[in-house]
């Protein structure tokens, strides 16, 4: 198995933590490890081409933007529609995820949406979702408590 430079690792560790909401992310993480941006970029796509990096994305902390509700709606969609489904659900401003669950759900429900609401009542974008998707087979589960968020730590 093939294993990475000193710089790799840097690179790998620092990003794998939270990355600061700044103009340009990839500086000042640069500038942590005496790289540009751009060599942080370069390492980042690497470390994904070689299998050390599976997925790099930005987590939603619902409480702090001020959302009151959160659920997870998951669908049963007929094989043909699924990628109809999925652009019709993704289009919602509400939803911070859509994305099809292999194997499904039950063995049926395999469009998952994380809906989030400035209300208490979402209920009525769940409706407007399912009529615009020409569904009616889904499953709400409601968010009741958050516990701490925090990904593993792969890199040191």
């Amino acid at each position: 198995m093939e294993t990475l430079t000193k710089k790799q690792n840097e690179v790998a560790f620092l990003i794998q933590k939270n990355i600061e909401v700044v103009n340009s992310p990839f500086e000042k993480t640069g500038k942590l490890c005496g790289l540009t941006g751009k060599e942080v970029l370069e390492i980042t796509k690497e470390l994904f081409k070689k299998g050390f990096i599976r997925k790099f994305g930005a987590v939603l902390s619902h409480q702090k933007t001020g959302y009151k509700k959160n659920a997870l709606v998951v669908w049963s969609v007929p094989a043909k529609q699924t990628e109809k489904a999925g652009e019709i659900f993704a289009s919602f401003p509400n939803i911070s995820h859509c994305y099809e669950r292999k194997p499904a759900f039950r063995n049926k429900y395999n469009i998952f949406t994380m809906l989030h609401s400035n209300d208490e009542n979402i209920l009525s974008l769940i409706k407007d979702m399912a009529i615009a998707a020409s569904l009616n087979d889904y499953m709400i589960l409601e968010s009741v408590q958050e516990f701490k968020k925090t990904s593993p730590e792969y890199f040191k």
